[in-house]
């Protein structure tokens, strides 16, 4: 960190400051959390042991699952504690390194979905190739470029902060370290810094925003070769992805394609994608698509018949 800092530990004001409130969101976030590691692990242990479900778009769901886990636990174990804490603290280089993996993981997730999107566009307008083109070294390839980029755009983030300096006051206007509100306690001038995180973030997500949208267009458009058994069948497929991306890029856009601001919405649209969004995603998943229902039932039900007898 910059060699002016005098601080050396931050105090995040929370969520709520009521006692009685931060009670009640405890008892609540907990079991989401809870399930969000349930309900992802779940998914990447039945992809993991179930031979039906090892073609590219399960390979992906996978580590998209794993994905989901790693970001969640970056903040919300210590969300949840703090909860409970009257004094919420966090070192500066605690809070650097939170924000580092934050941001890692959100756009690891973007590239993930955006690959994603890729894979089903194959699938439906190249389905004679897609074994060729989505091989096994080619979704290892795209998995491993996913998290390239996410350390790419973390390391930026974090070389635009580690330069501030930080004389006081030390207290943080949220429930976890973010850039933006990070720059409203250092001392210095952060316009310019706002704008290169905004350039990051903002081109990122219209990048694979783009792409995501272009594939889209492509597939609905091949999909007038389709009988309708076959249009019902890929757009099913498609549904749960489509949902997904709404999720996570509805919360995204609207914190991080904007100037620098710490809103009281700000942490509600926070609190959505970094602790309901994570959970609902195998949810989606697994509602929506019959053959890793099916999957699961079969699979968990023989283990469970197992260990009756």
């Amino acid at each position: 960190m910059a060699s002016t800092n005098n601080v050396t530990e931050l105090i995040l004001t929370g969520l709520f400051q009521t006692p009685q409130v931060q009670r009640v969101c405890f008892v609540v976030f907990l079991p989401v959390y809870l399930a969000t590691l349930a309900g992802n692990g779940l998914i990447i242990v039945t992809v993991s042991i179930s031979k039906s479900l090892h073609s590219p778009m399960y390979f992906f769901l996978s580590y998209l699952s794993l994905v989901e886990i790693s970001y969640s636990s970056t903040i919300v174990p210590k969300f949840i504690t703090d909860l409970l804490a009257k004094i919420k603290t966090i070192s500066l280089e605690g809070c650097v390194a939170q924000i580092f993996f934050f941001h890692f993981f959100g756009v690891t997730e973007t590239f993930l979905l955006t690959v994603m999107a890729y894979d089903r566009y194959v699938a439906i307008c190249k389905p004679l190739h897609y074994t060729t083109i989505m091989s096994q070294p080619v979704c290892h390839l795209l998995v491993a470029a996913s998290c390239l980029g996410g350390v790419i755009h973390s390391m930026i983030q974090i070389l635009v902060t580690v330069q501030l300096p930080f004389c006081g006051p030390n207290v943080i206007d949220h429930y976890f370290c973010d850039l933006h509100p990070l720059f409203k306690i250092a001392c210095a001038d952060t316009s310019v810094e706002g704008v290169i995180v905004l350039a990051n973030s903002g081109l990122l997500s219209i990048f694979s925003l783009l792409l995501l949208v272009s594939s889209y267009i492509v597939i609905l458009v091949n999909l007038r070769n389709y009988s309708a058994e076959g249009r019902c069948k890929a757009l099913s497929t498609c549904a749960s992805h489509i949902m997904v991306v709404i999720l996570f890029f509805g919360p995204a856009t609207f914190l991080y394609m904007r100037p620098s601001s710490t809103l009281t919405e700000d942490k509600l649209v926070a609190v959505f994608y970094t602790v309901i969004t994570p959970m609902l995603n195998p949810i989606i998943y697994t509602l929506r698509n019959a053959e890793v229902k099916i999957t699961m039932r079969r699979l968990w039900g023989k283990k469970v018949n197992s260990g009756v007898e």
